[in-house]
């Protein structure tokens, strides 16, 4: 079965690279021609781990391809689901399962949504992986990635092939709570990071207005039946801050680049969730109108 992979940053990268090395079918899907012309011009996949570099010349499409597709990862941004798997659809087979790797909450349900019959599995992935160039990915660290289905507990049998691949994974029959979890996760040290510009480790000097933070996404997780997902959040948050301590969150990264980021999917679902549930938190819906203002202050979209 030919693996099908949408979205060559960095953690579709490290899928890719890694299933190919196993002899497994790959095939990436790039967005546009302009797109595919790069890719064939940087000659492949390149992905630096443990200091050694080697570049993997996978196959390249076009979205409107021909091929139908079984398996699919979708790797993108969770702002880009929605449109990406629109314009797939119609290649999808009618036994296509598709692996949903996005942050935040959201857009795993959308694309669900649009795709009734089609097995949708989500997961969540804590691997560390950078992006030096194009097509050009760093292995930082090693992580898990678990995958679950909200409809259907039985794990696929393509899960051997993660295994061939050496991708740590564990299947999750409860993937909400994993998602929940890191949505807090990020919803206590993202925004942060943008609105003080500065490193992971640099919030330990924040740690009252992080604790604040903690306590009040606790209260949404109960109050959205997250119950699991609620324990220990602010201890978890504290253990991340220490070990990426000298890293940029992935929102910082994209601020300084002036790119788009995940707020609606992160932080605005948060506190969607919390007026869903009538819940006042000032401190979290006060971080959300101050990080929509620094993203308009750089003329980048709020949601």
């Amino acid at each position: 079965m030919i693996w099908h992979i949408l979205g060559a940053g960095s953690l579709g990268t490290l899928w890719a690279t890694r299933l190919a090395r196993a002899g497994l079918p790959v095939r990436l899907i790039l967005r546009d021609p302009a797109r595919l012309a790069a890719y064939r011009t940087a000659g492949g996949l390149r992905l630096s781990e443990a200091g050694n570099t080697q570049c993997h010349a996978l196959e390249a499409e076009l979205p409107a391809g021909e091929m139908p597709i079984h398996r699919l990862l979708l790797a993108c941004k969770a702002y880009d689901a929605e449109p990406a798997i629109t314009e797939l659809a119609p290649r999808l087979a009618a036994d296509a399962e598709l692996i949903l790797l996005q942050n935040g909450l959201g857009s795993q349900q959308a694309v669900a949504d649009l795709l009734p019959g089609r097995r949708c599995l989500f997961a969540s992935s804590t691997e560390g992986a950078f992006r030096q160039g194009d097509f050009d990915v760093v292995f930082a660290g090693q992580g898990m990635t678990w995958l679950g289905d909200p409809k259907d507990p039985q794990p696929p049998a393509w899960l051997a092939d993660l295994q061939l691949a050496g991708i740590p994974h564990q299947w999750s029959p409860d993937i909400l709570m994993r998602l929940w979890r890191k949505l807090a996760l990020n919803c206590a040290i993202n925004p942060l990071t943008v609105l003080h510009d500065c490193r992971n480790g640099d919030l330990r000097n924040l740690a009252s207005e992080v604790a604040t933070l903690c306590d009040e996404l606790q209260l949404l997780l109960r109050a959205c039946g997250q119950n699991a997902a609620a324990e220990g959040l602010h201890e978890e948050v504290q253990r991340v801050i220490t070990a990426t301590a000298a890293n940029y969150s992935s929102m910082h990264q994209d601020v300084a680049r002036g790119r788009r980021t995940e707020i609606r999917y992160l932080l605005g679902y948060a506190c969607s969730a919390a007026r869903r549930q009538e819940l006042q938190l000032p401190h979290l819906q006060e971080l959300q109108q101050r990080l929509q203002s620094a993203l308009q202050a750089r003329g980048l979209p709020l949601d």
